[in-house]
């Protein structure tokens, strides 16, 4: 059994933040029902390439266990529909532009006095009140607006994303924490909620320990490329053959680094004792061991380094990644077959509950593929579903 077989989505979301959200929450074993524009679907289908057999590698990673409707919302036929779907569900999340429901008569106020234990989740760039409220959000915006790409990249070049879409995948993170912390509540209260989940917010949140240092120093935060603002050594070092990533979080570790570079009158040098003083003299220090570390080859340090007990690795390309023998080992990556794009491997939940993976149940759906399915569910017969076929409903 997993943590919410049971609970009934309804999803309403498309592109990434909402739909990776709504994943999570079918991977927890929700049943989750993704209703798609009958014309196009999810805009991520035809994202790419790479393509296999006509679907796009970016939908596959964010719509596994779940199950996928048309529905025409601009027909109004299909308000009856997507209401008896809604009374069913636990949980409905969205990331429609603020006011598009409303637009169509589909409110969580309505709902909510029809349903009072029903779970709203909305996702937005800015949320539901303030003066941005009605503006768009895109990751590469919102990392921008939060000041993360301010803080991220070389120091003397310009700002950079980060190479994934971090602002919709900690949305959707957050989103989750919200759904589950709104269903353990209901459990003890029996009332629903609404949640108001941004791109803004989340990823503003995401700066912690940088947020932090600002609001207590009011000095305005750097790049520091992939070194660390409040610890030294803490980057990726050029060796003879490639690169290395040391990570040296206390002075402990410090004073076996010294011992590695046969350099032990380091770890008592007033410049380099304490981390508040290598801190300071970064610009001394870092160079001082860029010059050793490109003596010997990357391997060579990250085992001298393991050893010590001193967090070290290589820089891995992603297929370098799925090769780590750690990755593999918990099973990370699952081959699954779908009858319409053939076998497809895919990334799991990365949850492991009792000892074990959450798995794939259900690979990702084809546009529609549970249409009638769904509908049958919710009383209707199988001429009226041809009906609503005929009428563009569906």
């Amino acid at each position: 059994m997993k943590p919410l077989d049971g609970i009934k989505v309804l999803d309403l979301t498309r592109v990434l933040a909402g739909p990776t959200a709504t994943m999570i929450l079918g991977d927890l074993g929700a049943t989750v029902t993704k209703v798609e524009n009958p014309h196009q679907g999810d805009e991520t289908r035809a994202w790419g390439p790479p393509f296999q057999n006509g679907i796009s590698a970016y939908y596959l990673c964010a719509n596994r266990n779940k199950r996928s409707i048309t529905l025409n919302l601009k027909h109004p036929s299909s308000r009856e529909i997507l209401s008896k779907l809604a009374l069913q569900s636990d949980v409905v999340a969205m990331n429609f532009p603020v006011g598009h429901l409303t637009k169509l008569n589909l409110t969580y106020e309505a709902f909510f006095q029809m349903n009072p234990a029903i779970i709203w989740a909305n996702i937005s760039g800015f949320g539901l009140t303030g003066p941005r409220s009605n503006e768009p959000g895109y990751d590469i915006m919102i990392q921008g607006l939060s000041g993360l790409m301010s803080i991220t990249g070389e120091k003397d070049r310009e700002p950079q994303k980060i190479g994934v879409a971090m602002a919709d995948v900690l949305t959707a993170l957050y989103t989750v924490i919200g759904i589950t912390s709104a269903l353990v509540r209901r459990n003890t209260t029996g009332q629903g909620a609404m949640i108001d989940q941004s791109l803004l917010e989340s990823t503003a949140s995401s700066l912690v320990n940088v947020a932090s240092s600002y609001l207590m120093s009011k000095q305005t935060p750097k790049r520091f490329g992939n070194a660390h603002p409040n610890i030294v050594p803490y980057e990726v070092f050029r060796t003879l053959n490639g690169h290395f990533i040391l990570a040296v979080g206390n002075d402990s570790q410090w004073k076996k680094l010294t011992e590695i570079i046969e350099r032990p009158d380091l770890a008592t040098n007033s410049r380099y004792i304490t981390n508040e003083k290598r801190v300071e003299n970064r610009d001394i220090l870092i160079p001082f061991l860029e010059d050793i570390f490109s003596g010997k080859e990357s391997a060579y340090w990250i085992q001298a380094c393991q050893e010590k007990g001193i967090p070290s690795g290589p820089v891995n390309t992603i297929p370098e990644m799925f090769q780590d023998e750690q990755v593999l080992h918990r099973n990370l990556v699952q081959n699954i077959h779908h009858p319409t794009y053939g076998k497809v491997e895919m990334m799991q939940s990365p949850i492991h509950i009792d000892g074990e993976n959450l798995g794939i149940q259900y690979p990702p759906p084809t546009l529609g593929e549970h249409t009638r399915e769904v509908l049958s569910e919710l009383g209707y017969t199988s001429s009226q579903i041809d009906e609503f076929y005929a009428q563009g409903v569906l």
